[in-house]
């Protein structure tokens, strides 16, 4: 089991079900790849480094009125130090992601980074405690045969650049752990908002002391209207879609929400062929339908043991 700190005047969370979380991160799941092309479309004209940072600043800028709006949301400790690694954890993921849209198709990019799952799955029982039975991990597999299937061809392609997201994925499957620690004592809100926080100060420093060393295209143009609508945009998607992620992590089992991350490429591989013109064949198409398979007999599985024992005493599925 994990040693996390608990904070001594801290009250816990009320319970959600483990169905709704699961709500949550197919919703999430829907939107993420929406802010993943505007961070490709924003790559046109800024570094890797530069849309992270743009991107969180906007993030930020929603999650102010929200926050406002559901300030009885905000419970817990909003900075604190899990909170702080959480955004530098993010930091890590979208960099190396974004740089990776940068130079390969969002399908591809996404394909790649669909080894995240299996390593959450394997964190989550080292760090967290949580036992995924052989029906939960057949799951967790097969989906992961499907996102081969999309991948085929990225290694090869694309060489040096397909580590970027597996260092996204890495350090994503972290955050995941840490966000359902995070969560135990906090809201999904205040874990959001604190890590955004956190992330936008270690943006702004290290853009600003890259600047100041000469490297060049953190900031648009002040008269660029249509980058900065991208920013606007790519900053409300995130921070609709990082929230419903905390609230899903605070309601069910990493590894039951694992399989619905595959859900990503569907979203990503469609826009990819709306947006940029890269029209899925035969093979991406069957790799998406059985992604797909796996999630909705994980949502199926866990919507049955919802009525049976407590979700924490019952062995994993």
């Amino acid at each position: 089991m994990s040693h996390t700190p608990s904070l001594p005047f801290a009250q816990p969370i009320p319970a959600i079900k483990p169905s709704a979380g699961m709500i949550y991160m197919i919703a999430a799941m829907m939107l993420l790849p929406v802010g993943d092309t505007f961070a490709k479309l924003l790559s046109e004209t800024l570094n890797p480094l530069g849309v992270t940072l743009w991107r969180v600043l906007a993030q930020a800028a929603f999650l102010v009125p929200v926050s406002v709006i559901l300030r009885r949301r905000l419970q817990g400790a909003m900075l604190s130090p899990i909170v702080a690694l959480s955004g530098g954890l993010l930091v890590i993921s979208l960099t190396s992601l974004i740089a990776a849209f940068s130079v390969m198709p969002i399908a591809t990019a996404i394909a790649i980074f669909f080894v995240e799952p299996l390593i959450l799955t394997v964190l989550a029982g080292l760090l967290l405690g949580e036992k995924a039975g052989p029906r939960r991990l057949i799951a967790v597999g097969v989906g992961l045969i499907g996102a081969l299937i999309v991948i085929r061809p990225g290694f090869s392609s694309h060489g040096w650049a397909t580590v970027l997201p597996l260092i996204s994925a890495t350090a994503y499957a972290l955050n995941m752990i840490v966000l359902k620690t995070a969560t135990r004592t906090r809201s999904g809100l205040t874990v959001q908002c604190g890590t955004t926080i956190y992330a936008a100060f270690a943006l702004v420093i290290l853009s600003g002391t890259l600047g100041l060393n000469g490297f060049s295209g953190f900031t648009p143009a002040v008269g660029d209207t249509a980058t900065w609508l991208l920013v606007l945009c790519a900053g409300a998607v995130a921070a609709t879609s990082f929230v419903f992620i905390a609230e899903a992590y605070r309601a069910a089992d990493a590894t039951a929400l694992a399989p619905f991350q595959y859900l990503e490429i569907i979203m990503a591989t469609a826009l990819g062929f709306l947006v940029f013109g890269d029209f899925p064949d035969a093979l991406t198409w069957l790799g998406v339908a059985i992604i797909l398979g796996s999630g909705i007999y994980i949502f199926h599985r866990e919507g049955q043991s919802d009525t049976g024992a407590p979700r924490r005493k019952r062995g994993g599925r």
